[in-house]
């Protein structure tokens, strides 16, 4: 018989349907070469060239056929063969359903519901399909259509736990948290002979568990937990305790609940969330402690400290909620059993309590006093501590004082560390930082590598070198040290480093071509790190139908929660506005994109080394991947397309695009809803936007940006660019976008108050903050102010009640260089002799020969191999 809705007259003779099952379960068991024999086979004697009545029996064919060569790596030919099966009949849900594969394996989720929808139209039960649906619904965030598919899935297999799992999460991700408890409810009541220790049985109940908890049905939530606990259906101790500690918290069983949560800190003492429980049981909110509950606080963390002797957070979070001589007395012992251990991460710890001006001086008192007693001529028991405690007590110092801004007090701690005890890493790594922080990216890098050379297995210390010598603007020497770790047969160790989705070396490498001017490579970067993104939220994929059939439905909502703020991690963050910065600038002046690259600088000779070094890389990698190539027809490729050449190793191409402001608005539509309270994101979108002419959008940026920060200085330079952008306009844009957007220049700055009396009075304000004054100048600049008068203005920077800073003096600096000032140079010395630790300002012959002092050539480490380290790694 023909699958329902296909006419029968469209239906395979018996001998070749039977071949046509046949090759489907060849396809499912990966037999690719016997199921190409078959579908030939099928072919032979209905044509796909053959009449009308043969083309309607030969299109599933032709599909099957086609989805066979692309398992075997014949992609463009298979792909033919499934669209022009699909065209022969539009009414075949095999032939949608195999088109629908051929669009997933390429990542086009959309089109591949599409495709879904169809076969469904004509094939309404058919179970892989509707499987295979919901998984796409799932990953679209399309809950509504994903309830209905679940549904049906149900129906159709009520007996599969998987199917009420399905709908249960289904309804709960669509908000509907009464139905899914619905759903669980009468999945429970159909179960019978539950064995023992079943663990997909359990995660099914801790996730009902969750689903009451959520509805505020605390005591049906505990009920349940309860029974199942008793019966051992649930058999995770850990979170039967977590959750009757949260649940016994929520209905006021407080002394119950107290034991729970003291119960789970015996197990886990160093868990903060299990104190945050604990404390938020009695009442105390540990992130807003008030003078009222000090104290009951207080004596809990004693209580717990002596409890737990072996437990560091009671006594770290004792340090947070004392103050005055409390303060001093739990610092103290804290501080000096760190350092006599010697704890590297001790600063890094308490550094959150540098927030209170108080105990950042309490703290420097302390530990320089028991710095004076260890170095003390005459003996006392505290200089009877072994030399470690001194050296340790001089690292915490050093950052310290770095951290307060004291960087040259902490270099002369770090020396006389350094004479102590030379050997030890951490101390090279704290100078590179300090120099950093000074201004000094080459002396940095190069301490980094003394750091590195001290343990040239360690991979840690490898990054970083490689790290701080991006920073530098040596991207050929950093990867010549990460390549170390890297495959050994890799194109190069950048190449691998963005094949294993390494955001770090990927965003660190773009902001340093992007410091040296070469904005093709830092666009090409950055959007590698957005494909990084994108590949994380693809790899979601397969977890919508594993965890189904696990029941690790706990895990896999968190995983979905994940998954919608993907695009909020800093990373994504920094390089979409990076990006976008780029585009604009792109956008204000095309004809960066025709301007030579770095490369032109090079010699003639340089340039054909490295042209030559490439060419021997790229032999290297074709005859290591020989002898690997397979010749066996049957062995599945696997249905998503190849990797592609590079066809822009320059990134030329994108930095030439003809839609720089779509591209950028791209980058930056997931920031708006995912990074709401970030005020760079919200200028950058204004930038995009003003220039699209999206003035709405334009007004709606700078309102969330003022309502971030008023007085934030490149938030004035955009209110001045908008109100003048809105008032010279020819014409009022129609309504009603044109009311909203006059009014809204008119509320971000008055409108009886001239842009100059406003850029005037701003600095006024602000006159010791340098980036006041260099928002001011962009001002001047936009309304057209003569570059004399710009200048003056800038240079105010360098008046001396100013609060001058590395970072902000760079900034001036580039915007002098902009804007073509021939008073730049200038600028440039005054910095110079200004910061005298930092190396930034210094010409270009000076820091050429910088950089080739802070280079060292790379140390093969012993019995390192990259492939190994590699699969340890993984």
């Amino acid at each position: 018989m023909p699958p329902a809705g296909i006419p029968a007259k469209r239906a395979l003779p018996s001998k070749e349907a039977s071949l046509f099952k046949e090759l489907l379960n060849l396809y499912e068991t990966r037999q690719l070469k016997k199921g190409l024999k078959t579908a030939d086979q099928i072919l032979k004697k209905f044509p796909e060239h053959g009449g009308i009545k043969p083309l309607l029996h030969s299109e599933k064919t032709i599909c099957m056929k086609g989805l066979v060569l692309t398992h075997m790596g014949r992609r463009e030919e298979g792909i033919e063969l499934v669209k022009k099966g699909v065209r022969l009949d539009l009414t075949s849900h095999i032939c949608w359903h195999v088109f629908g594969l051929i669009q997933k394996g390429e990542k086009n989720y959309e089109e591949a519901l599409k495709s879904y929808t169809q076969a469904l139209r004509f094939d309404k039960e058919n179970l892989n399909i509707l499987r295979d649906a919901a998984h796409l619904q799932t990953q679209l965030r399309q809950y509504d259509g994903l309830v209905e598919t679940r549904h049906t899935l149900l129906r159709l297999r009520p007996n599969l736990r998987q199917n009420w799992i399905g709908l249960a999460t289904a309804y709960h991700l669509n908000d509907n948290l009464t139905e899914a408890k619905k759903v669980l409810e009468h999945y429970e009541m159909t179960l019978k002979n539950i064995p023992d220790y079943d663990v997909e049985h359990s995660e099914v109940l801790l996730y009902h568990v969750r689903v009451l908890e959520d509805l505020g049905e605390f005591s049906e939530a505990l009920s349940l937990l309860d029974v199942n606990a008793k019966n051992r259906a649930i058999i995770d101790r850990v979170a039967i305790m977590e959750f009757r500690a949260r649940l016994l918290s929520k209905l006021g069983s407080t002394d119950d609940a107290e034991h729970t949560w003291q119960a789970l800190l015996e197990q886990n003492a160093d868990s903060y969330d299990y104190y945050k429980g604990f404390f938020t049981n009695r009442g105390i909110d540990l992130n807003h402690i008030t003078d009222e509950n000090r104290v009951q606080t207080l004596q809990a963390f004693r209580e717990f400290t002596t409890q737990l002797p072996r437990a560091a957070t009671p006594r770290r979070l004792a340090l947070s909620v004392s103050t005055g001589d409390e303060f001093k007395e739990l610092a103290e012992s804290y501080l000096v059993a760190g350092l006599k251990k010697g704890i590297p991460s001790l600063f890094a710890d308490i550094k959150s309590l540098y927030d209170d001006p108080q105990k950042l001086e309490v703290i420097e008192s302390i530990v320089e006093t028991h710095r004076g007693e260890l170095a003390a001529p005459t003996p006392t028991p505290e200089s009877a501590e072994p030399p470690t405690t001194y050296l340790w007590t001089l690292y915490f110092l050093a950052q310290h004082y770095s951290h307060i801004g004291q960087h040259t007090r902490s270099l002369g701690l770090l020396e006389e560390a350094l004479n102590h005890t030379p050997t030890l890493p951490e101390l090279h790594m704290l100078q590179a930082r300090v120099l950093k922080r000074l201004g000094d990216p080459f002396g940095a890098a190069r301490c980094m590598d003394e750091a590195r050379v001290l343990d040239l297995q360690d991979r840690f210390l490898n990054t970083k070198c490689g790290k701080y010598r991006l920073r530098a603007g040596m991207q050929e020497e950093a990867q010549e040290v990460l390549g170390l770790f890297t495959k050994k047969d890799a194109q190069s160790p950048g190449a691998d480093l963005e094949d294993m989705q390494s955001a770090l070396f990927i965003l660190e490498d773009a902001d340093s071509y992007r410091r040296s001017g070469n904005l093709a490579m830092a666009l090409k970067r950055y959007a590698a790190l957005q494909k990084v993104y994108s590949e994380m939220e693809d790899d979601q994929y397969d977890f919508h139908g594993y965890s189904m059939r696990k029941s690790t439905i706990n895990i896999y909502m968190n995983m979905i929660s994940w998954g919608d703020r993907l695009r909020s991690h800093p990373g994504f963050v920094h390089a979409a506005i990076a990006a976008s910065e780029i585009f604009v600038q792109l956008h204000d002046d095309p004809t960066i994109a025709t301007r030579p690259s770095s490369t032109a600088n090079m010699t003639d000779a340089e340039k054909k080394a490295k042209k030559k070094a490439k060419k021997a890389a790229a032999q290297k990698v074709e005859a290591k991947k020989a002898p690997a190539a397979s010749t066996n027809s049957n062995e599945d490729k696997g249905i998503e397309p190849p990797s592609t050449k590079d066809e822009d190793a320059d990134g030329m191409k994108l930095l030439q695009c003809t839609d720089p402001l779509e591209r950028a608005a791209k980058f930056l539509s997931p920031l708006a809803s995912l990074t709401k309270d970030n005020i760079k994101a919200w200028i950058a979108i204004y930038d995009v936007a003003i220039r699209r002419k999206k003035y709405l959008q334009a007004a709606q940026a700078l309102k969330r940006a003022r309502q971030l920060d008023s007085e934030y200085s490149p938030l004035h330079v955009r209110l001045i660019h908008f109100r003048k952008t809105v008032s010279s306009l020819p014409q009022e844009p129609p309504a009603p976008v044109g009311p909203v957007v006059t009014a809204a220049a008119a509320d971000l700055v008055p409108a009886d108050l001239s842009l100059e009396t406003y850029n005037s009075q701003y600095l006024q304000k602000h006159s010791t903050s340098p980036r006041a004054i260099l928002a001011s100048a962009q001002a001047l600049h936009i309304l057209g102010a003569p570059v004399e008068e710009v200048e003056s203005t800038t240079f105010g920077v360098l008046n001396p009640e100013v609060e001058r800073d590395i970072r902000s003096a760079m900034e001036v600096l580039a915007f002098l260089k902009s804007i073509k000032s021939t008073r730049s140079e200038e600028f440039r010395t005054a910095c110079d002799a200004k910061f005298e630790l930092s190396t930034v300002f210094k010409s270009t012959e000076e820091i050429t020969a910088l950089r080739k002092s802070a280079f060292a050539p790379p140390v093969d480490p012993p019995e390192a191999n990259g492939d190994a380290e590699r699969e340890t790694a993984s």
